[in-house]
Order: C-alpha cells, then structure tokens, then sequence
C-alpha cells in the first residue's frame, strides 16, 4: 500500500524553511583557561625540572630577599645561633687548652675571666659578637690565640648582620609594596572616542607622594601558530598607546584613562563584539615608574581577559572641582555607562564609515524619544495632579457649605421648608 502524499508540499515544510533560512554564524564557546598575569599582579607560572639548583647559591642575597617571610626568619634565627654556638666552643676549646677550666688555676693567668664552662663560653660569644659588654667576663694579655679568635668572630658577626639585617630591611622596602597603592579598573572598555574605536583602561594612585617618570605598557598575549607551522604558546604583542605616541612619561598626579587606537597596526583590529567574547586573548598591563620619596623603581601589573572588557561602555568622569580644589570620587573608579558603539570590527568600521554615523544617528534619535517619553509623562503627572487637586477642592467647598434643613409648625398642619 502506498504512503498517502502530504498536502503540503515539501519545500515549504519545517525542513525546507529551515535549510533555506539564513544561518547566524555560530562561534564556538570559549575554553576557560589559566591566565598569565593575576588581578592582583602576579605571574601565574610555575618553573618545574629546573636540574641546575646550585645556579641560586650562587646569588644567595637575592635567594633570601625572594623567599617567604617564614623561611627568611627560620635562616635569620638559625644563622646567629649556629654563628654563636661555633665560636662559643672555639672559646671553650682555648679555655681547655689553656688550662682555664682547672679550679685550682688563678684568675690572673686565664685567657678569658669567667669562663668555667661551655654555658659561660657560650655567654661570652653571645657578648663578642652582639658587642653587649656586662663586664664579667674579659679578654687577657695571656693568650694571644684568644686575641686571633676575637678578631675573626668580630669580622664574621659583622659580615652575619650586613647580610641578615640587609635581607630583612630589602623585604620591608621592596618596590612592590608601592605598587599596592597602584590601581586599575576591574574592566576595560571598548567605545567610540574621536570618531576612532578604542580599548580603554582607567589607571590611578591612592597615595598623594607621586610616581616619577610613570610609563604604560600593553601588551596582548595569546596563542598563535605560524605558516610554518609552530606553535607560539605566549605570542607577546606590543600594543601602542596616546601618552606613549605624545611623550614617554604621564604624569600621574589624578588617575588617567590610558587609550589604545584600534587601527591597522592593532592585535583587535579585525575582533567584533561577538568575537572578542569568544577569543581567548588577554591584554597585560604594565606600570612602571620611580617612587618619589624612595627613589626605588617600582611596577604594577594586571591584566584584563575577554569576559572583563565591556564593549560599548564608556568611563564615567570622576574629577570635579570643588571650591577651588579638584576632587576625585574614588568610589566611582570604576563605574562605567553604556554609549553608542557600532558591533563591529575597527576593520569594517573603517571600510564602511556609514555604519558608525548610523549608529549615532540612531542613539540620538532613541535619546530624542526617551526625552520625549519623559516630557509627556512629566506633563501626565501634572495634569493628573492638577486634577486631582480640582476635585479636592470641590470636594472642599462641599463639605465646607452643607445644606440644612428646618422644619417649622404652622397652623394648619406641619410643612417642611428647606432651608440653605
């Protein structure tokens, strides 16, 4: 038996509507991965299978300074009480040898007052070497080893506090506890500014002592694969700016918002906003600048990935001028308001200038009616309360004039007479 024919015919049925229908292209979901650069500044990279570990003895200031504030006072602790405990039995030693620890044997003769055991010797190079000085226990003419060891256990604890002490002081005063004070905004933005698309950040310091010399670099980091076939895992990418194209310093006395010009020579030149939320690139962000009251070069660094630039948004003004002083909302750092901005490339933008006039053309044209929607709704309050107050006054008047009415006898029977 043969299959009854539709009536509908097959080109205009759900399958074929829907292969003639035209496809939105489709982009693939981003892959979350592991940024290079933290929020905060630091490098999110891990060195492992590093065979030639002696290469850090060889720099062993620095090894200290960059270690963590537990393991830098266990090897503060250890190296002066190991340094006291070594020369302590050394004292002990030429005690013994001298014959010092004898009972019998005369104060006049020892090589060091005072020193009848490894607990006193070891009090004794406890006052050499932090140079206290109690005064019960002395150094003598009758031994000149003990004149020898005296000298070196000077010049070693005076090499054992310029390192330690020196360590301790570089970690309290590192450069990048400035940059703390150093901030960025949580997002950055992409919007029309001078008829030119940019990428946009807001840069500032809380503290009133400024930053010398401050430049700003950025930089966008991807993955990238030649001609050749070579996969570049971090492809560094230098991205210009307008205050590196005027000067080579800014001057940060208010915070700034650093601008990029997406053109040619741009890593986003040919990203749109559909795009850019599905690329993975990240955009690194480089402080740099010597600190005024320290004369210590300092950096600060963040880094913004797709999901944190806001396409179409625009920082909101946070300086104004209050009795002859400039004041900066703080709490405003980073608020941003959205604006007119074409969903397109810088690359079409620049092929077709028409799109971003139409934009405009259309966001003041929007603007135009919500004022519009404003204004009638404004003059519907007022007449609604105009109105509303008419009534209430007549309402008034009501109450306030009732009508009464009397009733007088007459003669001839009781009538009723209404009286206002």
């Amino acid at each position: 038996m043969l299959a009854r024919k539709s009536i509908i015919p097959e080109e205009f049925g759900l399958p074929g509507l829907a292969s003639r229908m035209p496809r939105k292209p489709v982009f693939r979901d981003r892959v979350n991965k592991a940024r290079f650069i933290a929020k905060n500044g630091s490098c999110n990279l891990a060195h492992k299978n590093i065979r030639e570990q002696g290469r850090f003895l060889q720099d062993v200031f620095t090894t200290l300074v960059d270690l963590k504030w537990r393991f830098t006072l266990v090897i503060f602790t250890t190296t002066f009480v190991s340094s006291w405990l070594l020369f302590a039995m050394s004292w002990w030693l030429v005690a013994f040898a001298h014959g010092d620890l004898d009972p019998e044997r005369q104060n006049g003769t020892h090589c060091v007052t005072d020193v009848k055991s490894f607990t006193s010797a070891f009090l004794f190079s406890i006052e050499v070497q932090v140079t206290i000085g109690f005064g019960g226990r002395m150094i003598t003419e009758q031994c000149p080893t003990a004149i020898t060891l005296l000298i070196m256990q000077n010049i070693v604890g005076l090499i054992v506090n310029a390192v330690m002490l020196g360590c301790i002081f570089m970690k309290t005063a590192q450069s990048n506890r400035r940059a703390e004070t150093l901030i960025f905004s949580r997002h950055a933005v992409i919007a029309v500014r001078n008829n030119r698309l940019c990428f946009m950040i807001r840069i500032g310091d809380l503290r009133k002592s400024m930053i010398i010399g401050a430049t700003v670099r950025l930089q966008v980091v991807r993955k990238t694969t030649t001609p050749e076939g070579e996969v570049i895992p971090i492809h560094q990418i230098d991205v210009q700016t307008e205050s590196a194209v005027a000067s080579n310093s800014l001057f940060l006395l208010a915070p700034l918002i650093i601008c990029h010009i997406i053109d040619k020579n741009s890593p986003l030149y040919d990203l749109s906003a559909m795009e850019l939320q599905c690329s993975d690139l990240e955009v690194i962000v480089i402080l740099e600048g010597v600190v005024e009251t320290t004369g210590i070069t300092t950096q600060a660094r963040t880094s913004y990935v797709s999901e944190e630039i806001q396409w179409g948004h625009r920082f909101v003004p946070i300086v104004t001028e209050e009795e002859g002083v400039y004041s900066v909302d703080y709490s405003k750092f980073g608020n941003t308001v959205k604006v007119a901005t074409p969903r397109c490339s810088a690359r079409e933008l620049d092929e077709k200038p028409s799109i971003l006039i139409q934009t405009l053309q259309k966001s003041e044209l929007s603007h135009q009616n919500s004022l519009r929607k404003r204004n009638s709704m404004r003059r519907n309050n007022s007449m609604r309360k105009g109105g509303s107050s008419g009534n209430l006054r007549r309402n008034n008047s009501a109450l306030a004039m009732p009508k009464v009415q009397f009733f007088t006898p007459t003669d001839g029977g009781q009538s009723l007479n209404a009286v206002t």
